[in-house]
């Protein structure tokens, strides 16, 4: 039995931990997804992941945290603190820069730009694990204590503009809803669009968009190019698709075939909106490598050596075949939102539950 000396030491020691938790997860909770604690073990976290996160009030990056924190706590091994901005990239290198003041043990960042590249270092050359993630960084590749994990951007790009053309046998106007101009991952899956449009001169892009990926701002930017007369065949987005379903069924126009990302919505309009004439093509871009990256954290800080570079590799699931047809019919998630990746785990490379997840209300 213990001494009631030892109880008395305990519970202050209790009482000053929860304060502790308590007052870290007061000051992350200012725009960041909820969850009801942070990942302990008995004895208390052993280390502590900052996270960098440069847009919020969109669905798919609130899932991506949810997914850092669900893995972290599935650890049992640290918690997390957690910074979120609205796209300036003054503001997220602020956000790393107070991260190394802070002596975390690790940051996960998913940057809105390269420029992020010098704080990044920074914070590595004071020995912090740093974890890039949902878009590369290609100058800091292999550099010491820095890991990258993200699709293959360029593969989004290229994988889904082929099953457009292919839509389209080779020939027709097409419209781009692109995400942020600059960002790394926008300008990978550009790329990836010109690999496939350069073989077929009877492919005609005749409208090209920047969405910010912000789904309210895509669907208006749809309404508007159905209003400015042009001749539409086929839209490519980068993810912000359920909105372009939307714009077209509330102007009355006849569905063109659409290229969009794993969003809840859309998978479900692909499945439920065929006999209406929906036409679509989900490639696969899941939320969820943010908890990839948390993976890599733990196991780097654990005194492990994961691999430098992780790279997903994207799946097209479209209504018009019966295995992609099946997959989209596997992957909807009734009981989320709209905006919510459908691929909540990255299976072998993530070790959280799904109701880990789901407990994260972002």
């Amino acid at each position: 039995m213990a001494s009631q000396s030892g109880a008395h030491s305990r519970t202050w020691r209790s009482r000053g931990l929860r304060l502790g938790i308590a007052a870290t997860f007061a000051v992350t909770l200012i725009a960041a997804p909820r969850m009801t604690a942070l990942a302990h073990s008995p004895d208390g976290p052993t280390f502590t992941i900052g996270v960098s996160n440069n847009t919020v009030g969109n669905g798919w990056r609130d899932e991506m945290v949810c997914s850092i924190r669900a893995e972290v706590r599935n650890s049992g091994k640290a918690r997390t603190v957690i910074q979120q901005g609205a796209g300036d990239t003054s503001v997220q290198i602020a956000q790393i820069r107070n991260l190394i003041s802070q002596r975390v043990n690790a940051i996960i960042v998913d940057p809105n730009s390269t420029a992020l590249a010098g704080a990044i270092q920074q914070a590595a050359n004071q020995g912090i694990t740093v974890v890039i993630v949902d878009q590369f960084i290609p100058s800091l590749f292999n550099k010491p204590h820095i890991y990258q994990a993200a699709n293959n951007q360029r593969a989004y790009g290229r994988l889904g503009m082929r099953w457009l053309i292919q839509q389209l046998h080779g020939k027709g106007n097409v419209a781009l809803l692109e995400g942020i101009a600059g960002a790394p991952a926008n300008t990978e899956r550009e790329i990836g669009q010109q690999q496939a449009l350069k073989h077929y001169p009877k492919i005609h892009v005749v409208a090209k968009v920047y969405t910010g990926w912000d789904y309210t701002k895509g669907g208006q930017q749809m309404t508007q190019l159905l209003n400015s007369g042009k001749k539409i065949d086929g839209v490519w987005t980068s993810g912000i698709d359920y909105t372009v379903i939307n714009a077209y069924r509330t102007a009355r126009r006849k569905f063109v075939p659409v290229v969009g990302a794993d969003n809840n919505a859309f998978v479900r309009q692909l499945v439920t909106m065929r006999t209406q004439g929906v036409v679509g093509a989900a490639v696969t871009n899941p939320p969820p490598i943010g908890g990839v990256g948390a993976a890599i954290a733990l196991k780097a800080l654990s005194g492990g050596h994961p691999a430098a570079v992780t790279t997903l590799v994207p799946k097209v699931w479209a209504n018009t075949n019966a295995m992609g047809l099946a997959a989209l019919k596997a992957h909807y998630l009734p009981s989320r939102g709209p905006t919510y990746g459908a691929d909540w785990i990255v299976a072998g490379k993530a070790n959280y539950t799904q109701r880990q997840l789901f407990a994260c209300n972002g």
